[in-house]
């Protein structure tokens, strides 16, 4: 069979993305490169947009505009400036924003303790929420990660070095199945744990 290097660059690029793997990619890439309406060319100017305009907000790390940068959650004034919402990633923050049950702020941890993947704790977004606490003088600190057991050690750990500092830590009530993800809970079940959250002992 003739080997197509753009080709398989397209499938080793689509292999990358989260939930993909090889032969699930490689049906991607023969739709792709098979679509006769110009598929192809509209995901690749969907995704040089996105690049182009698409940025983490440098307070929160929240998906926002390039043009719209700390991101309006960091800075709209309705919202509770003093309690802040602790979350694996940007996804994290979205489904909690549509559960309407937070009304504070939130910084995104950018990963999770693993050490079966590499990532320490200098490899997340915790010096930067150390100093977000003292300059943003906030009083309560809610961390929101799953169940699972990586993220049972990144909240333990995450509960010691706060131990030092001058504010409340309090975690998200277990309305979440054990094991589970915030991503992948309902908005309603996400309500009911923000709104149970308890004090972190």
């Amino acid at each position: 069979m003739q080997h197509l290097v753009p080709l398989d660059n397209l499938v080793a690029a689509l292999s990358r993305l989260p939930g993909i793997g090889r032969r699930t990619a490689e049906r991607m890439a023969m739709a792709l490169v098979q679509d006769s309406k110009g598929l192809m060319r509209i995901l690749a100017n969907a995704l040089l947009e996105a690049d182009d305009e698409i940025a983490s907000c440098e307070r929160c790390g929240n998906v926002t505009l390039s043009a719209v940068n700390p991101c309006e959650l960091c800075t709209r004034h309705r919202r509770d400036a003093h309690i802040l919402c602790v979350v694996e990633s940007p996804a994290d923050i979205m489904k909690i924003e549509e559960s309407g049950g937070f009304q504070g702020r939130y910084h995104a941890l950018m990963g999770r303790l693993s050490p079966m993947h590499g990532t320490g704790a200098a490899d997340l977004r915790v010096d930067q929420l150390l100093a977000r606490i003292a300059d943003e003088k906030i009083t309560e600190v809610l961390i929101a990660l799953g169940t699972d057991v990586e993220s049972d050690a990144t909240a333990s750990y995450l509960k010691e070095i706060l131990s030092t500092r001058e504010v409340r830590v309090s975690r998200i009530a277990f309305g979440l199945p054990s094991g589970s993800a915030i991503e992948y809970s309902d908005a309603a079940t996400l309500a009911k744990a923000i709104s149970g959250r308890q004090k972190f002992d």
